[in-house]
Order: structure tokens, then C-alpha cells, then sequence
């Protein structure tokens, strides 16, 4: 079955950096796009960017441009999310989700928090 894991999360101070990872299996993961959200504490999940089949096209969302890289090693089955600058704004639990022939998968998630 599809499974997505997220890796890599913990406690960071502001301006610090985090690279998180999400491991994919049951599905072929190099022909679909992966997409990160997050969510903190009584908010709404947030999409925070996604990235295609190849790596070639990557999108952001405006709060986290010019400070996050979202990449993939289709040969490991894993995409990344490198978080640099990080700031107290961005402590949340962060998934990797992609859609998979009509249905959307996510991981279990992984906290991020960012605190001095």
C-alpha cells in the first residue's frame, strides 16, 4: 500500500535550519508530484510548496519563498524539504502528501519547532 514517512523534524533556534525527508513506497514515486503542507497549533494546514515529477518544477508558497528548497532522489524514493532562516512562525507538524491515481496520501508527520 501506499506509504509516505516524514523524518527530520526537531527543535531549532530562529535562524537555524532543518532538512526534513519523506520516504515513499507501494507506489512508483517518480511519476507523481509531492506536495508539503504544515500545521500549527490551532491553525489551519498550510500548503507550503510542491514539487513535480522530475524536480524540474517547483512552486512555493510566498511565506516560506527564498528560505525553502523543496527537492526528490527519485533513485531513493524520497523528496526534501531543506528549511533555512527558520523563524518561531514556522513551528508546526509538517507532511509530505501526494496524490496517488485520485487519492490523496499523506505521511503521519514530523513537529517542527523553532524556539530559542
Amino acid at each position: 500500500q501506499v506509504q509516505l514517512v516524514e523524518s527530520g523534524g526537531g527543535l531549532v533556534q530562529p535562524g537555524g535550519s532543518l532538512r526534513l525527508s519523506c520516504t515513499a513506497s507501494g507506489f512508483t514515486f517518480r511519476n507523481y508530484a509531492v506536495t508539503w503542507y504544515r500545521q500549527a497549533p490551532g491553525k489551519e494546514r498550510e500548503w507550503v510548496g510542491v514539487i513535480g515529477t522530475f524536480g524540474g518544477y517547483t512552486n512555493y508558497a510566498d511565506s516560506v519563498k527564498g528560505r525553502f528548497t523543496i527537492s526528490r532522489d527519485n533513485t531513493w524514493n524520497t523528496a526534501y524539504l531543506q528549511m533555512n532562516s527558520l523563524k518561531p512562525d514556522d513551528t508546526a507538524v509538517y507532511y509530505c502528501s501526494a496524490d496517488v491515481i485520485g487519492k490523496q496520501h499523506w505521511g503521519q508527520g514530523t513537529q517542527v519547532t523553532v524556539s530559542s
